[in-house]
């Protein structure tokens, strides 16, 4: 017999996204890393207890972590241990992406930013932005054509 298929009422794999990244960096190109978690960590993302909107990715030898993530531990998840709800975490990288991703930061100047984090078959992910910041007349711009494009499309709708 086949597999059985998903049906798209089973809820969504995204746990948290940084929408302020969009907001305030040029995003040239996307990466998916895993993450070495805890136990407690673990379960408190099941619970969508994240937030990475003040995160971001650093390199350091020849590794990636990344900091400032916020993972609110539960109640209940243990006893016997005092979690860390900000501690820095290592992501799971390739060897060949780790080198592409220092010499795009060393040498072009560009930031790592976490974008979103989801589950991908039973693993915690997080898709990593390498990103350029944007000057304030850029996020301007931004803003004003996401105002025209609101504006055109009320105006096509009513005809």
């Amino acid at each position: 017999m086949g597999k059985k298929k998903k049906t798209a009422g089973d809820g969504s794999s995204t746990i948290a996204l940084n929408r302020r990244a969009r907001h305030d960096y040029h995003i040239e190109d996307r990466l998916e890393a895993g993450l070495a978690l805890e136990g407690w960590e673990v379960k408190s993302l099941r619970a969508g207890r994240a937030q990475i909107s003040e995160a971001y990715v650093l390199l350091r030898n020849g590794e990636a972590y990344l900091f400032g993530a916020h993972f609110t531990p539960l109640p209940t998840a243990s006893t016997h241990i005092n979690p860390d709800p900000s501690r820095t975490r290592k992501l799971l990288l390739h060897r060949s992406e780790i080198n592409r991703l220092i010499g795009a930061v060393e040498r072009r100047g560009f930031t790592l930013v976490p974008l979103a984090l989801y589950w991908k078959r039973g693993r915690a992910k997080v898709e990593i932005g390498l990103a350029k910041g944007k000057k304030s007349y850029d996020k301007r711009a931004d803003k004003k054509e996401k105002d025209w494009q609101r504006e055109r499309a009320r105006i096509m709708k009513n005809g």
